[in-house]
């Protein structure tokens, strides 16, 4: 047991850490190949802050823990939502630009009713896989548009703006090299490790992910949005759950569709996809404003905070 949970925490490290040297890397490689920084950030930043989710539903899958992956893409949403989102408004107010209720919470709002509907026969298959797929190249797509004319976009700030600087080649290539190798050993111990744990204690796959696992890939927009928000940018926090939201659906989410395609437990769609539906739609009418200017209160981000602990108790408690 000791030793399970010792491969879980030495497993976030080294993915947290591995996925940051791959974004370092494969960003500075691609700018020195004189690849544009916009193509750039939408691609290899855009895709990299995935990339623990990404590769523990990819191991995951191919271990045959298909419940594993799908709870940690769903998972993580609900914790990109209720628990970053509801921290970093306790720090400061999160005040919401105008064109994140116009384009790009929409956006998000089709593609999480969308995810729900290609699970709604239980099943997520190869099918499901290339719908994700197109719709992911068709957000990519949006995304470089609106950077081109120069429109503000909240869920692409840390997407086509904040590209790691250029370094020489041969860093460059050595960071990429060592981010490819540290992903997926640091998945596979994570993942022995919270499968271990599971069986430990009687917990299925799906509530590993959705709890344990979903927090832990999560740590990273929790430390930037937390980070921004002491700096005076706390609008960096609904620009990293905007984006990795969406990725997490279109990205994370064709893993087990891809790799390991079959049944969707039921209470993904009875629990799990209407609580993430539900939080989406709650933060929609938040940056609205219920009176006057749109944003995120404290006392909003405490009800945020709520709902985090009592969806995690329920979890728990179902097991």
């Amino acid at each position: 047991m000791l030793l399970s949970v010792l491969a879980i925490a030495v497993g976030f490290v080294l993915l947290i850490w591995g996925a940051d040297r791959f974004i370092a890397g494969a960003a500075a490689l691609a700018q020195d190949l004189g690849v544009p920084k916009l193509l750039v950030g939408l691609t290899v930043v855009g895709l990299g802050t995935s990339a623990p989710e990404m590769f523990v539903a990819a191991v995951a899958a191919l271990q045959g823990k298909s419940g594993l992956a799908i709870g940690n893409a769903i998972g993580s949403n609900v914790t990109n939502i209720a628990l970053i989102l509801g921290v970093t408004a306790l720090v400061t107010p999160l005040v919401v630009n105008s064109s994140v209720l116009k384009r790009e919470l929409p956006v998000l709002s089709v593609v999480c009713i969308g995810a729900f509907v290609l699970m709604w026969d239980r099943q997520l298959d190869r099918a499901d896989g290339v719908v994700l797929l197109v719709a992911l190249i068709a957000v990519l797509v949006w995304m470089a548009r609106m950077a081109k004319v120069g429109a503000p976009l909240a869920a692409g700030d840390d997407l086509a703006v904040d590209v790691p600087e250029q370094a020489p080649m041969g860093r460059a290539i050595l960071w990429t090299v060592v981010g490819l190798i540290l992903l997926p050993l640091s998945s596979q111990l994570l993942v022995w490790g919270a499968v271990n744990v599971a069986n430990t204690f009687g917990i299925s796959d799906l509530v590993i992910g959705l709890t344990i696992v979903a927090l832990g890939t999560s740590l990273p927009e929790l430390a930037a949005s937390v980070a921004g928000a002491l700096k005076g940018e706390p609008e960096i926090a609904l620009g990293n759950v905007l984006g990795s939201n969406l990725f997490n659906l279109l990205v994370v989410l064709a893993m087990p569709a891809w790799l390991s395609p079959g049944l969707v437990d039921a209470a993904v769609l009875t629990r799990d996809m209407p609580v993430m539906l539900a939080l989406t739609a709650l933060m929609f009418l938040m940056c609205a404003g219920w009176r006057g200017r749109g944003q995120i209160t404290r006392i909003e981000g405490s009800l945020l905070l709520v709902a985090f602990v009592g969806y995690e108790t329920l979890l728990l408690i179902s097991g």
